[in-house]
């Protein structure tokens, strides 16, 4: 099996893919694609991923069939079920539809406000972009730690990195960028009224950095980072 991945690296659905790939082992080569510069709307990308979004993971079997899968989410559900060790959910039917609603926190309910389209859109509309995203990374943030407060361990969902933590630490990651979070204090005035619980969350994005898997996935590391 040979994997292709057509990603960007500060793109957080693409980061999310590459912590899945590392914590599955998966060795695969690494195509940028410069959301930027808008090489996803180009004709070539778009036969890949209609919608021209970030990533696609094309999977090229040994007898030489292929495989295009686009959506972050999707993506590593593809994966976990093909390769179930280790796997990314718990076993549990309860703790496995928690994992996925703290995904789906960060997935719907965050990041397609901080988007570069969205971005552009409200440019265009004379609305800050970043103004607008911040208060929802903020209430998006303390909706997850607020739900998550049960079951976490060392991890959102237990003692076992999950779907939720691959969703969670590139998240944390555009928090920091969007000036939702600073040095780990929270600039943002609905996190200091919830700071208790949203420090845990900082946590164990710390813990998940400590993993090869999420250390290697990180976008200052990949190869067209921006320095």
């Amino acid at each position: 099996m040979k994997l292709r991945l057509f990603n960007y690296w500060r793109s957080s659905a693409s980061h999310r893919v590459r912590i899945g790939l590392g914590l599955k082992k998966l060795e695969f080569e690494y195509i940028a694609i410069n959301i930027v510069k808008k090489d996803q709307f180009s004709a070539d990308y778009c036969a890949r991923n209609p919608i021209a979004q970030v990533p696609t993971l094309e999977i090229t079997e040994d007898d030489g069939s292929m495989l295009s899968l686009t959506q972050s989410l999707p993506i590593l559900e593809y994966l976990n079920e093909r390769l179930p060790t280790p796997p990314l959910l718990p076993s549990d039917a309860g703790l496995r539809a928690k994992s996925r609603a703290l995904a789906e926190i960060v997935n719907s309910g965050i990041q397609p406000h901080q988007n570069l389209s969205t971005a552009a859109r409200l440019t265009e509309l004379k609305v800050d972009p970043k103004a607008y995203a911040a208060g929802f990374i903020a209430s998006g943030l303390v909706a997850y730690a607020q739900l998550a407060k049960a079951i976490w361990g060392d991890f959102s969902v237990g003692d076992a990195p999950t779907l939720a933590d691959l969703c969670l630490v590139p998240q944390i990651n555009a928090a920091r960028r969007f000036g939702v979070l600073d040095d780990n204090k929270f600039a943002w005035s609905p996190l200091m009224e919830h700071a208790t619980i949203v420090e845990t969350l900082v946590s164990i994005e710390q813990r998940c950095m400590d993993l090869p898997a999420f250390a290697n996935a990180a976008p200052d590391s990949q190869p067209d980072a921006v320095k």
